[in-house]
């Protein structure tokens, strides 16, 4: 028999080799990665501090934001040291805790869309049950079966990713440890983590969508069926920042983690992987500021508090 070393870490080739493409895409990431810390740990203050927001729409936008400082904690600090001092090593149990909060955060992020969604339904079609169906339980309850569905996931990928053997090369042509990269470096056997990413996996992914499409198929039909014409715009106004985020996110993730999940370029995967690893988290806080006009007041009453403490 061949004598095969198990491999003990992997190496991340990141993005790119190109000198001047490194430096770019550094200044690039670094200003979305602080883009992300700052408006979404803006937005958890906010919602905290600010009574006003003690609802839950914005208690669930809390969790949101909060997810998406972590999920970007995950993979941009590696890459951008990436592009500071080239390839970076990283050990097999730093590789699998890596996938392993990727995969936690991301599908807790999935889950938590849809209760975002059935919200909305609840806000817009049965108003004068709102207060009663949404209670704090409920809200509480939703937030802790989304958490509770992404760590679960998260598990089952790590176990079977840990009893894999790595016995080959150990580069891996991504920015961070990834399912899909990491099961082509095995030399064991993976059609049972093939099996979980394209059933589980895409469960994970698909099934959180289909209620966000059912509740939204609810709300369209229910608007033009009971509201005035001049009055239908305003409810879909309230869902706008929620359905951009939706097709952010979901658009790139249905790309790379539903079936077929091989046989498609990887390096096409890790350009999409870019968009809800690193941009999305970004871009949620600024969505949400931008086009909710609450949002932006109760940002200037607590930035006011930050600057002017003394002030009424």
């Amino acid at each position: 028999m061949v004598n095969q070393t198990e491999v003990s870490e992997f190496i991340l080739l990141g993005l790119t080799n190109i000198p001047g493409l490194q430096h770019f895409f550094f200044v690039s990431f670094l200003l979305l990665y602080l883009t992300s810390l700052l408006g979404n740990g803006a937005i958890v203050t906010m919602v905290i501090s600010e009574p006003r927001l003690h609802i839950p729409m914005y208690f669930f936008l809390g969790n949101l934001s909060c997810l998406d400082i972590f999920y970007s904690t995950v993979t941009v600090p590696k890459m951008l040291a990436g592009f500071l001092f080239g390839h970076q090593p990283i050990s097999a149990a730093g590789c699998l805790a890596q996938l392993h909060f990727f995969h936690f955060l991301g599908s807790t992020e999935a889950v938590l869309l849809a209760a975002m969604a059935y919200d909305r339904y609840v806000a817009i079609c049965n108003p004068l049950r709102y207060a009663l169906v949404m209670s704090p339980r409920t809200c509480l309850l939703l937030a802790v079966a989304s958490w509770s569905t992404g760590f679960v996931h998260s598990v089952m990928h790590s176990v079977m990713a840990s009893r894999l053997s790595f016995c080959g090369h150990n580069y891996i042509h991504h920015f961070f440890c990834d399912i899909k990269p990491l099961l082509s470096l095995a030399c064991s056997s993976t059609s049972l983590n093939m099996t979980l990413l394209n059933v589980v996996t895409s469960s994970i992914a698909l099934g959180p969508f289909i209620l966000i499409v059912l509740s939204y198929l609810y709300i369209i039909s229910f608007i033009f069926q009971k509201a005035q014409s001049q009055e239908r715009w305003k409810p879909f106004s309230t869902c706008a920042s929620h359905l951009t985020i939706v097709a952010l996110l979901y658009i790139p993730v249905l790309f790379n983690y539903t079936p077929p999940s091989s046989g498609s370029s990887p390096k096409r995967e890790v350009h999409v992987s870019l968009i809800y690893s690193a941009v999305v988290p970004a871009l949620n806080p600024l969505i949400y500021t931008l086009r909710n006009q609450e949002v932006r007041s109760a940002l200037k009453r607590t930035l006011g508090r930050k600057l002017f403490p003394g002030g009424k």
